[in-house]
């Protein structure tokens, strides 16, 4: 399979990109190889579009975010509980990655010297378009400009060592997200899978999270105000597992797409 065969959605989708060697936002436009730029650096305020539509091509795509702070969901998928030997909490379990883990699709997922055992998650993300702060489940919904895939890359051994998570989920390119953004998406039972050179690891829906979306944004939004371009991850169902270099690694939700990386 080429690269485009990650553009399989039907809804609205919104890219950043390199164009002109330089990083732009762009809609995808129906056929998998083409887009358009949007003329303002806020798209999601103003999108208007340039009229001219150019190729994409292999290797342009970045992580469709630029976030203050990336909020993740740890512990959110009773089966994922069970297999990682923990109970089961009365809140979210919070945690942050550093910007500088975040990398997009196609860029290699680096193994640092420190671990022995670095683990894929499958996770849908979620960024940002306003500012969110003390907000309702409903208007936290209303904050949101588009649903995309990611990867919580976690060295697994440091995580159990260090009995809390900064280090293990905190290296560089170790948060992947992408392809792109989907406007439109609307949670229901979408499946959401993991795959480590084509052979399928993970694989469960969406509906199957203790807390949606709404409800993450919202209990998060109490503690720490989101900013525009902001990303929550929402935390992975069971079957994580370890990953090598050499290996490619797929993240695919139904409805938005896959997020594909090689690890080096």
């Amino acid at each position: 399979m080429s690269w485009a065969f990650a553009f399989q959605s039907k809804f609205m989708r919104i890219a950043r990109l390199l164009h002109n060697h330089k990083p732009r936002w762009a809609m995808l436009l129906e056929s998998v190889d083409t887009y358009r730029y949007f003329e303002s650096d806020e798209p999601w305020a103003d999108p208007t579009l340039d009229s001219k539509s150019y190729p994409l091509k292999p290797g342009m795509l970045l992580a469709p975010a630029i976030p203050t702070k990336i909020v993740a969901v740890g512990l959110n998928y009773k089966e994922h509980i069970k297999e990682m030997d923990h109970e089961s909490t009365k809140e979210p379990v919070l945690f942050l990655k550093p910007t500088s883990a975040l990398i997009g699709a196609e860029e290699k997922i680096v193994c640092p010297s420190a671990s022995t055992r670095v683990d894929y998650e499958a996770e849908l993300a979620v960024v940002l378009k306003s500012r969110l702060r003390n907000a309702t489940p409903e208007d936290a919904l209303k904050a949101v400009w588009g649903f995309t895939c990611c990867n919580d890359v976690t060295a697994r051994d440091l995580q159990k060592v260090d009995g809390q998570w900064t280090r293990a989920k905190g290296f560089d390119t170790f948060c992947p997200l992408g392809p792109y953004l989907v406007t439109d998406f609307v949670e229901k039972s979408q499946k959401i899978k993991c795959r480590v050179n084509g052979e399928e690891k993970q694989s469960s829906t969406i509906s199957m999270r203790i807390w949606n979306t709404a409800q993450l944004l919202s209990f998060i939004s109490h503690v720490m105000t989101l900013e525009p371009l902001d990303v929550l991850t929402t935390g992975t169902p069971s079957g994580v597992g370890p990953v090598k270099p050499g290996d490619t690694v797929e993240v695919e939700i139904e409805g938005i797409g896959i997020l594909k990386n090689i690890v080096a």
